[in-house]
């Protein structure tokens, strides 16, 4: 076999394939004794019979095409090693010449990893907000813990702003009850915006037996998205009563004593969540100015499939499960179809660009991945996805996306490597040590490197069916 290689672009290639008529002996008798089990012949014993008479019946250019699709995958991937090339997705293949007895020649165009060249990256500046806790903050954190502790109690008085009422619910659409559309005893704080536009103003002012009916737009349920007709029954006004602020609040909602210690250790809380905010924030940055750095060609037909697979994701399953529409999202977020997509496509180029750009770090700096660095990230994406650790690997190895795990922690570290050369500052002008925010630092930076773990997905899931 004989092959050559020409660059269409920096991201495309053509492989021009030369095989001589008997590497495909393995691959004709192969159809051969495909066709012989799949036909019968008068006179013939099944799978018996000779290679003539199915020439002669069936023809000889059916037996050739079966062996050309058998042996094709495998010919392009002894082409591919040959040139050493890393290709993404499925090749468009062309047969110009197959003459019978003599050669076999095809043509394949497929996409490629480009060359990505890193520069010095150690001149590397970024500024990242103060950890910063403020009085305010903790104040804050602890009405919060207050508001978990709140009791109720009924009172007979027409309800108000911030009382938990009790309700009844019916919802028409076109003048019919749904079958899903009654519930009784739902417990509502009013103001929570937690169920249905429009609620808060029918309910208030209503005392127990009071009734009420307005139009809202569905959230959930068989009739998700349509503007309903809901009537509502207030059957009970409950007062929310928050406890008092002192040592007794701080032993009953807490493991201190005083409510000095339950501040102190709310302050110590919110001081570790904004040095995780910050850890991430610089890995962030670091990644956006690494990126500017570096040329990344990006294929056209990947990026077609991280465009189609992120909308996929959105609105199949995250707005699914919210029971929304894309179009009711987009207004949501006050966007235009045009505008999401222009955001789409841009986050799905930053995520081959940065799994591109960090799978060179990786080789380039020759980073391993330990069994405990990869048991630790499957434990984040077990917690992450709701699942046991073994649930989740389990899942993991039955999907073959074991080496998506691994390219997910060696890209973080890749830019870890990256984060330690660089300068971060806070807004203080102070120089932020990451090193000593070394757990938010790993998680943050494997949470980066996992954002291009669709586009890799994607990637594997064509390689896979290329080589089949």
């Amino acid at each position: 076999m004989k092959s050559a290689v020409e660059t269409l672009n920096p991201t495309r290639v053509r492989l021009t394939v030369e095989v001589p008529f008997e590497e495909l002996k393995d691959s004709l008798d192969a159809a051969y004794k495909k066709i012989n089990q799949q036909v019968t012949v008068k006179g013939f014993r099944k799978g018996k019979i000779p290679a003539r008479v199915i020439d002669q019946r069936f023809g000889r250019g059916a037996v050739l095409e079966e062996a050309v699709n058998d042996a094709l995958p495998k010919f392009y991937t002894e082409a591919v090693n040959e040139a050493e090339l890393n290709p993404l997705g499925q090749p468009e293949v062309d047969i110009t010449e197959l003459k019978d007895g003599e050669t076999l020649n095809f043509t394949a165009e497929v996409d490629v990893r480009p060359t990505v060249e890193i520069p010095d990256y150690s001149g590397i500046e970024v500024e990242v907000d103060a950890v910063e806790v403020t009085d305010e903050d903790v104040e804050k954190s602890v009405e919060q813990l207050r508001e978990r502790f709140a009791s109720t109690s009924p009172v007979e008085r027409a309800a108000e702003d911030g009382d938990v009422v009790t309700i009844d619910l019916e919802a028409k659409v076109d003048g019919e009850v749904l079958e899903d559309g009654i519930a009784n005893g739902v417990s509502y704080t009013i103001g929570s915006g937690e169920l249905l536009d429009g609620i808060d103003d029918a309910v208030k002012g209503l005392e127990a037996g009071g009734e009420a009916t307005f139009t809202s737009e569905l959230k959930g349920g068989s009739a998700a998205g349509k503007e309903a007709e809901v009537t509502v029954k207030v059957t009970q006004v409950a007062k929310r009563e928050l406890p008092e602020l002192d040592d007794d609040f701080a032993q009953l909602a807490s493991e201190f004593d005083t409510l000095d210690e339950l501040k102190a250790d709310s302050r110590k809380r919110l001081a570790n969540m904004k040095q995780y905010d910050q850890a991430t924030q610089a890995q962030e940055r670091v990644l956006d100015k690494l990126l500017e750095l570096v040329e990344v060609p990006v294929p056209e037909k990947l990026l077609e499939d991280e465009i189609n697979t992120r909308k996929h994701n959105l609105e199949h399953h995250q707005l699914g499960q919210m029971g929304l529409t894309l179009d009711k999202y987009l207004e949501i977020q006050g966007k235009t179809a045009e505008e999401f997509d222009t955001e789409t496509r841009e986050a799905a180029i930053k995520g081959i660009k940065t799994q591109f750009v960090l799978d060179e770090l990786v080789k380039q700096e020759k980073l391993n991945v330990s069994q405990e660095e990869l048991t630790e990230h499957l434990m984040r994406r077990a917690a992450s996805s709701g699942m046991s650790p073994d649930q989740f690997a389990q899942a993991v190895v039955e999907q073959g996306q074991v080496p998506l795990l691994v390219g997910e922690v060696a890209r973080g570290k890749a830019l870890a490597a990256v984060v330690e050369k660089a300068t971060v500052k806070d807004t203080n002008g102070e120089i932020v040590d990451l090193e000593d925010e070394e757990d938010e630092e790993t998680e943050a930076t494997e949470a980066a490197a996992t954002e291009s773990a669709d586009a890799e997905k994607a990637d594997d899931e064509a390689e896979e069916k290329t080589e089949g």
